[in-house]
């Protein structure tokens, strides 16, 4: 099956994101977003999230409206170290996806897997809402 690729201008979701990574260290300073890939197939859009060390259970994955939000808190270890370097993130993070067209969300997905939390959302076929 082909994969479709969908390159619009700037949307107004990527716009917030871009806005709200640049200030961050202001307004939410122990708020981060993981790695997220979002692609579309004939049939679905597809969001890939690369979060290792966590459950399942340990997301919240909601649709509002046409805005697929994604959240969940990566637990940090409770030792006491002096680090060397320091680039994997804990604690609380979110990132939101915004959907293009029209989707079945009863026949909606999500599989966390060596390390990726996968959402599968089917496209609405036409005469569903």
């Amino acid at each position: 099956m082909p994969t479709i690729v969908r390159k619009s201008g700037t949307t107004l979701m990527e716009t917030r994101r871009e806005v709200l990574h640049a200030v961050s260290w202001h307004v939410r300073a122990n708020i981060w977003s993981p790695p997220t890939d979002v692609y579309e197939t004939e049939k679905a859009y597809i969001a890939r999230v690369e979060i290792a060390g966590m459950r399942e259970d340990d997301f919240e994955v909601l649709i509002e409206g046409d805005t697929l939000l994604i959240s969940g808190s990566r637990p940090d270890l409770t030792e006491r170290r002096a680090y060397q370097q320091m680039e994997i993130r804990f604690g609380k993070f979110s990132t939101s996806v915004n959907l293009p067209g029209p989707i079945n969300m009863e026949q909606a997905r999500v599989e966390y897997k060596d390390g990726f939390l996968t959402i599968v959302i089917p496209k609405a076929t036409p005469g569903q809402k």
